[in-house]
């Protein structure tokens, strides 16, 4: 698959994400965030084993220690994101996940020594300009909730570097399907443990609300997504996958615009249109960078 295409579809697959934001508000109305991430991997792991399940056990043991440990980095990340916004405000919340942008390239650069471009650096840089102004958080008032996030997005970063470093030669889809299981079993065990540890008794409510967040989270979101992620991403580079995600808060106010009939003011939109330029400064710099230095060189 070319570059291009993996992009393509790593930024539809981001803006099925934004709505996530929304749905798993509406979830922990109803649900401890503990209990809203176990149900939603039990849907996750119950409806991948019922339709791959013969696939799975057959998988190699290298295959499940790389979905394991990619598991290990999607449960502390979706963990500690949700606790988060349990505290903290979903605006904060998405400014804060958005920062992952800007640790990927440290954590690429450490896991596989590979240089970041500075077409790419400059993406990184306006893209943060534009999700401050976006996301307008507040730092005057930090809470647990807002350094639960944080921490979240350490995770996020080894996750999208180490999976390209786990998926780089995989090329059947079985395999896939057998790392994308692996990942839903760990955060499932995480989220069941942590109930065990931290819930005295069940904090959950269901009811017609929750039961959709619960499924849209869980299969589209989850299953679908993390499939076709899983697939594509060792196309592209994981500071491009990082930038592309960085578009999550856009894509999280459209739905929360639809949703939650939330207004955009004139200096989100701005940091909007910024985000987006570094993305495509990102994309697109190396070949305008390239056609500026050879008109250059042409001219002395």
């Amino acid at each position: 698959m070319k570059p291009w295409k993996a992009e393509i579809l790593l930024l539809i697959i981001t803006f099925i994400w934004g709505a996530t934001f929304s749905f798993t508000k509406i979830g922990l109305q109803f649900a401890s965030p503990i209990y809203f991430t176990f149900f939603r991997f039990a849907i996750a792991l119950s409806v991948s084993l019922l339709i791959w399940g013969k696939t799975f056990f057959q998988i190699q043991k290298e295959h499940f220690v790389n979905g394991s440990i990619l598991g290990l980095f999607y449960a502390g990340g979706f963990i500690l994101q949700t606790l988060g916004l349990n505290f903290t405000t979903v605006t904060k919340s998405a400014f804060i996940t958005g920062l992952s942008v800007a640790f990927t390239p440290f954590v690429y650069k450490i896991v596989e020594n590979k240089k970041i471009s500075f077409n790419q650096w400059l993406g990184i840089g306006v893209v943060l300009i534009g999700l401050w102004l976006f996301t307008n958080p507040r730092i005057d008032n930090i809470n647990i909730g807002d350094v639960l996030t944080l921490f979240s997005t350490f995770f996020w970063a080894f996750y999208i570097v180490y999976m390209n470093k786990f998926t780089y030669n995989v090329t059947e889809f079985r395999t896939t399907i057998q790392i994308v299981i692996s990942q839903f079993y760990v955060v499932f065990l995480a989220s069941l443990i942590g109930i065990i540890l931290f819930e005295s008794k069940p904090n959950i409510e269901f009811n017609q609300k929750l039961i959709f967040a619960l499924i849209y989270n869980g299969i589209i979101a989850t299953i679908l997504l993390t499939t076709i992620h899983t697939s594509i991403q060792k196309y592209t580079t994981p500071v491009k996958a990082a930038l592309i995600f960085s578009l999550e808060p856009v894509f999280a106010s459209i739905f929360a615009l639809i949703i939650f009939n939330e207004i955009l003011r004139t200096v989100e939109y701005f940091g909007a249109i910024l985000i987006l330029i570094g993305v495509s400064i990102s994309e697109f710099g190396a070949l305008v960078f390239g056609k500026i230095l050879k008109k250059e060189n042409l001219s002395e």
